[in-house]
C-alpha cells in the first residue's frame, strides 16, 4: 500500500543575484526612526511619522547607483562579534556581552557577502523600553535591591542580526508497522461484598501490518542564526518573524541602526536547517499514516532544489552584568515578542521560604492548642 504525495512543489525560476550596492533605491529610510519605507507609504509603519510618497523610478529613466552608508566597523575581543555602527558613535560597548574590549577594523578584512533581504523595525525604541520596564517589574519582590534599572535601560539598542534561511524539496521513502484497534468482551471474576461475582469488561487489541510509501513536501522559512553573539536557542525564543515582509536589502536601510556581520557560514547553517527539515518531514509522515497507531517508522529522505538567502532581522538587545554574570533581554523588533533572563535575590527567596515555613509551623501549633482545649 503506498501513500499519495501530499503536495506538489511549485516551479520556481532562479533570479539573478543582485548587487545591492549598484541597484537604485526602491524606497528610503524613515527620517525619524530609520525604518524602511516604500514609495507609496504615507506613514512610517514603525513610528507613524507622516511620509510624502515619491514617484517610482521608471524603467527608461537613468539609474543612479545607491551608495553605501558610511559606517564604523568594530570587533569584540570578548565574544568575537563584528558589528557595524554609525560614524557619529564616539564610544562603543558590545551589545552581546556588554564588553568594552572592542577594536575598529576595516570591513575588507572579513570579505563577507552582502545581505540579500531585510525586515525593518516595526517596534520603536521607546516601545521596547516600555516592554522592558514591564518585564523587569514582574515578580519585582524577588529582584535584587541594588539592581539599578535606569542604568540598565541605557544599554537597550536596536541591532540588525544576520540569519540564513533556506528552502528545499524533501522526497522520502518510508516504511512502518501500522496498528488498528479492535475490541473484544471478556468475562472475569472478582470479590464483591464478600462474594465471588462474574463480570464483563471491554478489552482493546491491536492488529498490526507492514506499510510503506512515498512522501514529498517543499520546506522553507526556518531561520538559522548566523550571529556570533546570539545563539540559536536565544533566537528561537523571539521567533517567529513575519517573513512575507522581507524586502530587498539596500545599504541605506541601516541608517541609524547597528548591524552585525554573519559569522556562521552558509554550509554550516545549511546542515542545521536540513536537520530541522528532516525532523519536520518525519513528523509530517507520522501524522499522515493511516490506522490508529504505528511503530518502527523509518524515513529515507533526499533533499533537492535547495536555495539560501542571507537576511538581516530587527532585534532590540539589552545585555548587562550583575555580580559578574551576563543577563540578556530581547525584543523582536518586528512583532514585539520579548524574552529574557533577570537576576533574583537569593536572600529574598530564602526569606520568603523561611516566612512560609514559620507560618506553617504556627498554624500546626495553633491546631494543637485548639485540640488540647477541646
Amino acid at each position: 500500500m503506498s501513500e499519495v504525495a501530499t503536495s506538489e512543489p511549485s516551479e520556481t525560476t532562479e533570479e539573478p543575484l543582485v548587487d545591492a550596492q549598484r541597484v537604485p533605491p526602491q524606497g528610503e529610510p524613515c527620517g525619524a526612526c530609520g525604518c524602511p519605507l516604500e514609495h507609496e507609504d504615507k506613514f512610517c509603519p514603525a513610528c507613524g511619522t507622516p511620509h510624502e510618497p515619491t514617484r517610482a523610478v521608471e524603467p527608461e529613466e537613468e539609474l543612479v547607483p545607491s551608495l553605501p552608508v558610511d559606517q564604523k566597523h568594530f570587533h569584540c575581543n570578548a565574544c568575537g562579534a563584528n558589528v557595524q555602527l554609525q560614524p557619529k558613535s564616539l564610544s562603543y560597548v558590545c551589545p552581546f556581552c556588554d564588553s568594552t574590549m572592542v577594536v575598529e577594523y576595516a570591513p575588507e578584512v572579513t570579505g563577507r557577502q552582502l545581505p540579500e533581504f531585510i525586515i525593518g523595525f516595526q517596534i520603536t525604541h521607546q516601545q521596547a523600553i516600555e516592554r522592558f520596564r514591564k518585564w523587569i517589574k514582574d515578580n519585582a519582590w524577588y529582584r535584587p535591591g541594588d539592581l539599578h534599572q535606569a542604568k540598565i535601560e541605557e544599554k537597550l539598542r536596536g541591532v540588525y542580526l544576520p540569519f540564513w534561511t533556506f528552502s528545499m524539496l524533501a522526497e522520502s521513502d518510508w516504511n512502518a508497522t501500522i496498528g488498528e484497534y479492535w475490541y473484544r468482551t471478556e468475562r472475569y471474576t472478582t470479590m464483591q461484598n464478600g462474594k465471588m461475582v462474574t463480570k464483563t469488561r471491554r478489552v482493546r487489541e491491536t492488529e498490526w501490518w507492514p506499510l510503506s510509501g512515498k512522501h514529498h513536501r517543499y520546506y522553507s522559512g526556518y531561520l538559522v542564526s548566523a550571529s556570533k553573539g546570539l545563539t540559536q536557542q536565544e533566537a528561537d525564543r523571539i521567533k517567529p518573524f513575519n517573513l512575507p515582509a522581507l524586502r530587498r536589502y539596500q545599504p541605506y536601510y541601516l541608517a541609524g541602526w547597528a548591524a552585525e556581520e554573519y559569522r556562521m557560514e552558509s554550509a554550516e547553517a545549511h546542515d542545521i536547517c536540513q536537520q530541522q527539515f528532516y525532523a519536520d518531514e518525519q513528523q509530517n509522515i507520522a501524522a499522515f499514516l493511516p490506522g490508529d497507531t504505528h511503530r518502527d517508522l523509518r524515513v529515507y529522505t533526499d533533499f533537492s532544489n535547495q536555495n539560501s538567502d542571507l537576511c538581516l532581522l530587527p532585534v532590540y538587545l539589552l545585555s548587562y552584568r550583575y555580580q559578574d554574570k551576563l543577563y540578556r533581554f530581547l525584543v523582536n523588533g518586528q512583532t514585539g515578542k520579548m524574552q529574557g533572563d533577570k537576576p533574583v535575590s537569593t536572600k529574598r527567596i530564602f526569606a520568603a521560604v523561611g516566612i512560609g515555613v514559620v507560618a506553617v509551623l504556627l498554624f500546626i501549633l495553633l491546631l494543637m492548642l485548639l485540640g488540647a482545649f477541646s
